[in-house]
């Protein structure tokens, strides 16, 4: 069986001003190396934007009304980290669709990834770090409108506490967070996930997978999911700029083995999203995150 790839150009259509330090080529990137190494582009699925009416069924309406027509204020723009236009509003609408119709093909082929997404840092009424809709949330609730699907594990394994996920779904008893990341980096207030591990500056391999493998038996021990989210953010790379640990392109991929591994001995579908990376080296970049596909299965 085929995996589904979810990707849109607008993914990395957004004009920012000059050393801004989101690397918005990587999208594209990683869609030209997938292709490289053999990939049909025919394969590749297009989403649409999501539907303004999704989205305030489950945030703040007065946040989506003013963020989608460019009324919020300056503050809560810089909060976000992006200078608002018209394209930020489509592509994050498309992004947020991408990882939901992700969350979709999982269900009905078993393990599907979009070329974007991990937006964990968006609550309900404001966004921050670079997210102005959460995504993964979104997507888990997608799952559960499937009467199969009760319980939904989100995995964020970028190494940024996802805040925004975690206050999300304190009160969803059926969708269980679980975050790894770096004790000492953004967000500086940390929300209370399921399971929260934060780990020291300049972690390595060892320490590393080694936590993963305690944090998803705990996991698959205390609630047992129907379905997973994986966020596979790539900022643990030892090479990333804003990372501070000191994981190798090897250990990333030996980490999201393990996941995918997790899915498939409990037999449940597994949607995955690329989450954060940002190495000014788009080509370098792309290689961590190639990771994830080879993990997958989708390219050797």
């Amino acid at each position: 069986m085929t995996t589904p790839l979810v990707f849109h150009p607008i993914y990395s259509q957004l004009d920012l001003p000059e050393r801004h330090r989101f690397p918005i080529e990587k999208y594209v990137g990683i869609r030209d190396e997938l292709v490289r190494r053999g990939v049909d582009k025919a394969r590749f699925i297009t989403p649409s934007p999501v539907d303004l009416s999704f989205l305030t069924a489950y945030y703040d309406s007065n946040y989506v009304n003013a963020l989608t027509t460019g009324a919020l204020d300056k503050k809560a723009m810089r909060r976000i980290g992006f200078p608002w236009s018209q394209q930020l509003i489509e592509r994050t609408r498309t992004a947020v669709a991408g990882t939901c119709l992700t969350a979709t093909l999982a269900l009905e082929q078993g393990k599907a990834l979009n070329l974007t997404g991990g937006y964990h840092h968006a609550f309900a009424d404001f966004g921050s770090g670079f997210c102005l809709f959460n995504d993964l949330y979104l997507a888990a609730k997608t799952m559960q409108q499937t009467p199969s699907i009760d319980n939904v594990l989100i995995i964020d394994l970028d190494v940024h506490q996802g805040d925004g996920t975690a206050k999300l779904a304190e009160d969803d008893r059926d969708i269980f967070t679980l975050s790894i990341h770096g004790e000492k980096n953004f967000p500086y207030r940390k929300q209370l996930s399921d399971i929260d591990i934060g780990l020291a500056k300049g972690a390595e391999d060892d320490e590393y997978l080694g936590t993963l493998e305690e944090a998803l038996t705990l996991a698959s021990r205390q609630f047992q999911p129907d379905a997973i989210i994986y966020d596979a953010g790539v900022d643990v790379h030892v090479n990333d700029d804003l990372g501070h640990l000191h994981i190798s392109t090897q250990g990333v991929y030996e980490r999201d083995k393990k996941v995918f591994a997790l899915a498939d001995r409990l037999g449940v579908p597994i949607a995955a999203v690329i989450g954060g990376g940002y190495q000014r080296d788009i080509a370098a970049l792309v290689d961590v995150h190639i990771q994830l596909y080879r993990a997958a299965g989708v390219i050797d």
